[in-house]
């Protein structure tokens, strides 16, 4: 990684990821022949970021384009990480990741292997050791069935209900039927308002654990390669 250089977009983006600052605020913008990872940690401690976050950033950029969540309404149903290790993760590795994997989420889960591949599940989230070139390559997915059932169903109730007002408005019986077919629409509402309010601080929960663990894996790498600057 020392040698690669990163085009500007890519230098906005690892910044993005690596802190708060404004990209307009970021020095370096405009270098056409790009930047090295040295490079841009140095332009990090100039703007007070630490050297671990900038290689941890940069390392998910090599990892190849983020895969975009799925999304229903425009809110994320999934949140997915890739961690390019560079390395092969020994046996002992995999299992202490499984530890951290089951005290993050505070879920047990099931391991498996077929052949060189690795898995870890429970329901929904999946962690993946995949074998690469140079090493291997971990993918962390997780999807929000709970929310988007929720929402699902709260759209069917509230297509439901304004369908049996129509009915009844063409039957001339509206009246009747309203109390029952506000109360169904409104228990509909109340489902997809629960599932689509969960979905982005679910997302960001997450992201940020997702990101914990794969700073846990890149960073001691990074600090013994790369030393103290």
């Amino acid at each position: 990684m020392t040698d690669r250089r990163y085009s500007d977009e890519e230098v906005a983006v690892i910044f993005q990821k690596a802190s708060e600052t404004s990209q307009q605020a970021l020095p370096g913008a405009g270098r056409t022949e790009g930047l090295t990872l040295a490079e841009l940690k140095e332009i990090g401690r100039e703007v007070g970021i630490s050297p671990e976050a900038i290689a941890l950033a940069a390392r998910t950029i090599d990892a190849g384009p983020p895969t975009q969540p799925t999304r229903f309404l425009g809110l994320p149903l999934t949140v997915e990480r890739t961690v390019a290790l560079e390395r092969s993760m020994t046996d002992a590795e995999w299992e202490r990741l499984v530890v951290q994997l089951r005290e993050t989420f505070n879920a047990r889960g099931t391991m498996s292997s077929t052949g060189s591949l690795r898995q870890w599940t429970n329901g929904n989230l999946q962690a993946l050791l995949e074998p690469v070139h140079g090493g291997h390559r971990l993918r962390l997915r997780t999807l929000n069935g709970a929310a988007r059932a929720s929402i699902a169903t709260g759209l069917v109730m509230v297509g439901a209900a304004g369908a049996v007002a129509i009915a009844g408005a063409v039957g001339g019986q509206l009246g009747a039927s309203l109390p029952g077919v506000a109360l169904f629409a409104a228990m509909g509402a109340a489902m997809l308002a629960n599932g689509a309010l969960r979905l982005p601080r679910w997302a960001r929960l997450r992201g940020k654990q997702m990101d914990a663990i794969a700073a846990d894996l890149v960073l001691p790498a990074d600090r013994s390669v790369h030393g103290p600057d």
